[in-house]
């Protein structure tokens, strides 16, 4: 989810990860599920004295020490405040996927060109500007045309940037390759649906590519899912 100011959230079971992308490539914060329970509350319009007395009450039920849980709740919310990370937006609510890994399939010319371009795209992106900017250029791709691209399609974007990354500099991260892949599909008029997530055990931040409930791209190595969308980005029709 997100809100104007650049705060994106990614609710689960475990806790709330919030991704702040107001300034350079973003930063993450990690809240357990008392602090999620807590920013959730506020966010959806209590006020931070009404959350913490409810939590308070809420756990001295269970049996805590309520002076303590006071004393903590009231320390988290001041340190949320000062980061500005308290904001109210709607909630992300992904469907069942299947999480597709990498497996190097044929490329024609003209995809295997695109690639090279999309991920040129994405690393000038990514690595000379605030990721706001590429946030914004992922959200401008989509308006060009081109039909949802099927599972097979989207994992030949992404092979043609994996194989246009071993000829650049440096490392392509998941971040690199799911924007290029994002580009190079809509330059070969396919649309992917370009999303920025985080897991909880352990801790991570991830960005990939989904066509329809499709995950495209994983490597067998990182077999740690389900990672929970706080971005996604993709056409509105």
């Amino acid at each position: 989810m997100t809100t104007r100011t650049g705060i994106y959230a990614a609710p689960g079971p475990d806790g709330l990860a919030l991704m702040d992308i107001r300034t350079g490539r973003g930063q993450w914060r990690f809240l357990d599920p008392v602090g999620a329970r807590l920013w959730q509350k506020i966010t959806d319009g209590a006020t931070p004295a009404a959350a913490i007395t409810d939590l308070t009450t809420y756990w001295h039920s269970k049996g805590a020490d309520p002076g303590q849980v006071r004393t903590d709740l009231t320390a988290l919310t001041a340190d949320l405040e000062r980061a500005d990370l308290l904001h109210s937006a709607p909630a992300i609510h992904p469907g069942a996927t299947e999480v597709r890994f990498t497996t190097p399939v044929p490329t024609a010319a003209g995809r295997h060109v695109a690639g090279h371009v999309g991920l040129f795209l994405a690393l000038v992106l990514l690595r000379l500007l605030p990721i706001r900017c590429a946030i914004a250029a992922a959200h401008a791709v989509t308006r060009l045309p081109g039909r949802a691209a099927l599972p097979q399609e989207a994992e030949a974007a992404f092979t043609a940037v994996r194989r246009a990354a071993c000829l650049w500099p440096g490392r392509a991260a998941c971040l690199e390759e799911s924007l290029a892949a994002h580009f190079t599909a809509a330059l070969t008029g396919h649309r992917v649906r370009w999303v920025i997530g985080a897991r909880f055990t352990p801790q991570g931040a991830h960005a990939w590519i989904e066509a329809g409930n499709t995950i495209v791209g994983q490597d067998e190595t990182d077999r740690v899912w389900p990672y929970v969308p706080a971005l996604q980005v993709e056409r509105s029709n």
